[in-house]
């Protein structure tokens, strides 16, 4: 399995991903609420977790693992199970690598929740929330350049 430059994880290690944000949150269609799978977030939490490195080792030692279970009963790997199979899987895994899923959870959450298809499924307007959104501009970090050529103001302890 090589390594995304992007993500960080591999091909199979995002397949694995998608099956387990579906797990996590999973769709509900009599509420029309989509699944954090189908939702694409699987790039988000890569996102988080390239820039930790104890979060990408948590998540990547799950999805290994899952992945492992899935072949040794036969299946090409986590996604390919049924759902049923899955769930029972994913709730093994958790239970043994419980650093597995809470490493999941913040980075899944905040953005499946500002996510326009999960706004408008729970009857918001997909928008930023104050006061009926404003538009910002790009942050320009020159603006700090006087700030950073300023001398120490502290001491050291």
């Amino acid at each position: 399995m090589t390594e995304d430059a992007d993500t960080g994880f591999s091909r199979d290690e995002k397949l694995a991903l998608v099956a387990v944000l579906d797990e996590v949150i999973p769709p509900s269609g009599e509420r029309g609420m989509p699944g954090a799978g189908e939702l694409g977030l699987a790039d988000a939490i890569a996102e988080a977790a390239r820039a930790n490195p104890a979060m990408r080792d948590a998540i990547a030692s799950g999805l290994a693992r899952l992945d492992a279970i899935a072949r040794e009963g036969g299946a090409v790997a986590f996604a390919t199970l049924p759902a049923a199979q899955r769930t029972e899987q994913f709730q093994a895994v958790s239970a043994e690598q419980p650093g597995f899923v809470p490493n999941l959870v913040f980075p899944l959450v905040t953005n499946y929740y500002r996510n326009p298809r999960v706004l408008e499924a729970l009857g918001l307007e997909a928008r930023p929330p104050f006061p009926k959104g404003h538009a910002m501009e790009p942050f320009d970090e020159a603006l700090l350049d006087g700030v950073r050529r300023r001398p120490k103001m502290y001491r050291d302890c």
